[in-house]
């Protein structure tokens, strides 16, 4: 496995992950209702605030009654209200496969990640794919029933967002932290869902040592198979970038060509992340800006493009305006995480990514 060139750097870019997540799923938490909250009603909204370019989190509501309603979340993840991160799945998945790992070793098994669900996760703090697969666990299914029974979300988003504990312990390494990702993701997913888990992961683990994003989204193309749907949607994003498209351009021509897989879907959500990382180029505010105004998923596709960004530049160059209101601190669904810091959370990662060195 390839590391970081030093400790220092490991630790610095294992740290940028975990902020980098948090700050880009506290983004775009506010507007996650994709059917509501498109790319367009987005835009309007910044524009009436004022806040476009974005620069910052989302700028709270000049009035309650302007047409644009936020999430109930809302007063506690927007600029100038936010003390700590909000409590989300996206981060409890993430903090859920670091206790796993710490847990089982990296030779866990499929059923020890449902064995761990059913400890440590409140069955009301799961969705769609996830729920079913814990109502699976709960009646004695076992793998791969679990994903398969009575479960109408298999390709759905959610493994997707549980894969970045596999990138960040496997640095440089995106077949590895893809095999991870694929282990845990067949709990409750299948198909497109668990290529999405499994990209999800290489492109994290490959953005270690990639010299740009680019090579970091080809190097993770390389772990799916390549007549797969997801893997087709993501070379589509890089051909129409290619070209020099514009980035609204590019997400109209991609959102036309997935029209009716819904906004939770892996599919077009990848095609959002994948545009946001690569006209973002490195930069992380760009990155997670245009990946959470670029709609669908918003909070799940912000958390993701901020985990690659912040592995990719390092927590030292995040700018201070998505760092310093988290104030170093979690909120978590998951039993004896609630309160964590974010620095304790990457120095028990970078001690599970030296391990697998």
């Amino acid at each position: 496995m390839t590391l970081a060139r030093t400790e220092t750097e490991l630790t610095d870019r294992i740290l940028g992950g975990w902020q980098g997540r948090i700050a880009g799923n506290m983004l775009g938490k506010p507007v996650e209702q994709g059917e509501v909250w498109t790319r367009d009603r987005i835009d309007r909204y910044l524009r009436q605030a004022a806040a476009l370019p974005l620069t910052d989190y989302l700028p709270e509501p000049i009035s309650e009654s302007d047409g644009f309603e936020l999430r109930p979340e809302w007063r506690q993840c927007v600029r100038g209200h936010i003390h700590g991160s909000c409590r989300d799945d996206d981060v409890d998945y993430a903090i859920l496969g670091l206790d796993l790992l710490e847990t089982h070793g990296f030779d866990f098994s499929t059923e020890q990640v449902g064995d761990l669900w059913l400890l440590r996760l409140p069955y009301l703090q799961t969705f769609t794919a996830e729920r079913a697969a814990y109502r699976n666990l709960a009646n004695g299914l076992k793998p791969p029933l679990t994903a398969t029974y009575d479960n109408p979300y298999q390709e759905w988003i959610g493994a997707l967002i549980r894969a970045d504990i596999f990138g960040w312990t496997c640095p440089g390494a995106p077949r590895r932290a893809a095999s991870l990702a694929r282990r845990d993701a067949v709990l409750s997913h299948t198909g497109n869902g668990v290529y999405g888990a499994m990209w999800a992961a290489a492109l994290i683990a490959a953005a270690f040592t990639a010299p740009t994003v680019r090579h970091a989204v080809d190097e993770a193309l390389a772990v799916i198979p390549a007549s797969s749907r997801l893997a087709r949607t993501v070379r589509r994003v890089v051909a129409l970038h290619d070209t020099r498209m514009s980035w609204e351009d590019t997400l109209t021509t991609v959102t036309e060509e997935t029209t009716g897989m819904g906004w939770i879907h892996t599919v077009p959500n990848a095609a959002v992340l994948t545009a946001g990382l690569l006209y973002g180029d490195g930069d992380f505010t760009r990155t997670i800006t245009l990946t959470v105004r670029g709609g669908l998923d918003t909070d799940s596709n912000g958390a993701t493009a901020g985990s690659v960004a912040g592995v990719f530049c390092g927590a030292a160059a995040i700018p201070d305006q998505w760092t310093v209101p988290l104030e170093d601190t979690v909120r978590s669904a998951v039993f004896g995480f609630d309160g964590v810091r974010i620095s304790e959370l990457a120095e028990r990662t970078v001690r599970l990514a030296e391990q697998e060195a």
